[in-house]
């Protein structure tokens, strides 16, 4: 069963650590972090797998930790909440991150709007959001963790990212790979008769 090393990375107070709480521990709470690690064993897309989350702290005291966090990733969960303008502008500073750690490689990178319960709140638009994961070339999906709103459609997205980077069939493309696979042989031996004209 493949593992995926997921981390969560965005500013404090934006709900890391209440969407990774939600996804493995069924419940919501809210608990400032400066690095913890859940593990949850999901089936994404009839394929099995371990999600193994970090979340981070994302106050700027703890950056120096953060390259350390993304070296060892193999995709990421940037958040930030549809109630802080700053925290959606700051999204740019972990993206920049990420690249200069990770290099020229693809990376797995979903990005999460947060505390869409907060409507009167609001100061990210829906739109604002979808432009900017567009610009950066990965999925977007607004998230509430209080509500259990696309928490898990968040980190499955992420997965099923990283196994298209790192190239891990699906189940049912394991199934289709061992179908043809058994029918190649035959095939082999079989003649083709072409007409050039």
């Amino acid at each position: 069963m493949h593992v995926h090393k997921i981390v969560v990375l965005g500013d404090g107070g934006v709900g890391k650590t209440a969407l990774t709480i939600q996804l493995c521990l069924n419940h919501f709470s809210y608990d400032p972090t400066i690095e913890d690690s859940y593990r949850k064993q999901m089936v994404i897309d009839e394929t099995p797998c371990i999600l193994e989350v970090l979340d981070t702290a994302g106050q700027e005291e703890y950056s120096a930790l953060r390259d350390q966090w993304i070296r060892d990733g193999d995709g990421f969960l940037l958040v930030y909440s549809v109630t802080s303008k700053s925290s959606f502008e700051r999204i740019q500073s972990f993206i920049i991150q990420i690249a200069r750690v990770k290099g020229a490689k693809s990376t797995a990178i979903v990005l999460a709007g947060n505390k869409s319960d907060l409507p009167n709140e609001r100061e990210v638009t829906f739109y604002e959001g979808e432009t900017i994961s567009r610009l950066m070339g990965c999925s977007f999906v607004e998230t509430s963790a209080k509500r259990r709103v696309n928490v898990e459609e968040a980190f499955s997205e992420v997965a099923r990212m990283v196994r298209k980077v790192q190239n891990i069939p699906t189940k049912q493309e394991s199934k289709a790979i061992s179908i043809i696979n058994s029918i190649a042989p035959e095939s082999k031996n079989t003649m083709c008769r072409c007409t050039i004209l």
